[in-house]
């Protein structure tokens, strides 16, 4: 359980599921608004994983949530669904890759 967003960034390589992630060639943009926020992202390429923080060049998915909504996500009290139609969850770019996100990261 993440009890902060850069607490959930900086075990999420640990997290994540190899096998969920064969063949993948994306990056995941995270902007994660308010108090404990920050910008952070997920880079996946032929199984290997790399997670840092910033803004990557050229995301193929860039998710939007305020902090304590995105702590709700992974912390598995609001679905990214339920969290993507309540409007707290925003999502731009590839939407099979956000179909995917429990998963390879571990939150399912």
């Amino acid at each position: 359980m993440a009890d902060t967003v850069a607490g959930f960034f900086s075990e999420l390589g640990s997290k994540v599921n190899p096998e969920k992630t064969a063949g993948m060639n994306a990056i995941y943009q995270f902007d994660i608004t308010g108090d404990g926020g920050g910008k952070w992202y997920v880079k996946i390429a032929d199984g290997a994983v790399d997670v840092a923080e910033g803004e990557a060049e050229a995301p193929n998915i860039t998710l939007s949530a305020d902090a304590a909504s995105w702590l709700d996500i992974v912390n598995g009290k609001t679905s990214g669904q339920t969290a993507f139609l309540m409007g707290k969850l925003k999502i731009q770019g590839d939407m099979s890759l956000a179909m995917k996100l429990a998963s390879v990261f571990g939150l399912a």
